[in-house]
């Protein structure tokens, strides 16, 4: 699976390098997503600009990640899905579940926003 790991100071950016997210590629990115989660990072934007395709088994690790990082108060978003990829999630109900972004940039904000929502909880 070819992909690329941005580590900022909030969160990561990890970016598929694929055309396809399906049953071949699902289970090594779930356990990638687990990696980068077992390294202390509790955000995480997964960028999805290059991903044209994407079935059940694709959906089942966006899911992963998104419990993964959730669980303890962080939050998973997707950024930049294509066309394909969107109506999926859509279709699926997914986009009810799942934090989606058109730009790494409403990511950072979302992100932001989700961290000082979670400071501001903690305070009370």
């Amino acid at each position: 699976m070819k992909y690329s790991v941005d580590k900022k100071e909030q969160f990561v950016v990890f970016t598929l390098l694929e055309e396809k997210l399906d049953s071949p590629l699902s289970p090594a990115l779930k356990s990638e997503l687990l990696t980068v989660h077992a390294e202390g990072y509790r955000n995480l934007v997964l960028d999805m600009s290059q991903v044209k395709y994407a079935d059940s088994s694709g959906l089942s690790a966006l899911l992963v990640g998104h419990r993964t990082f959730t669980e303890d108060g962080g939050i998973f978003i997707i950024s930049a899905p294509q066309d394909h990829v969107n109506k999926l999630i859509k279709i699926s109900m997914l986009d009810k579940v799942l934090t989606i972004v058109d730009s790494q940039e409403e990511a950072a904000d979302a992100i932001f926003m989700h961290e000082i929502n979670g400071s501001e909880e903690d305070g009370n």
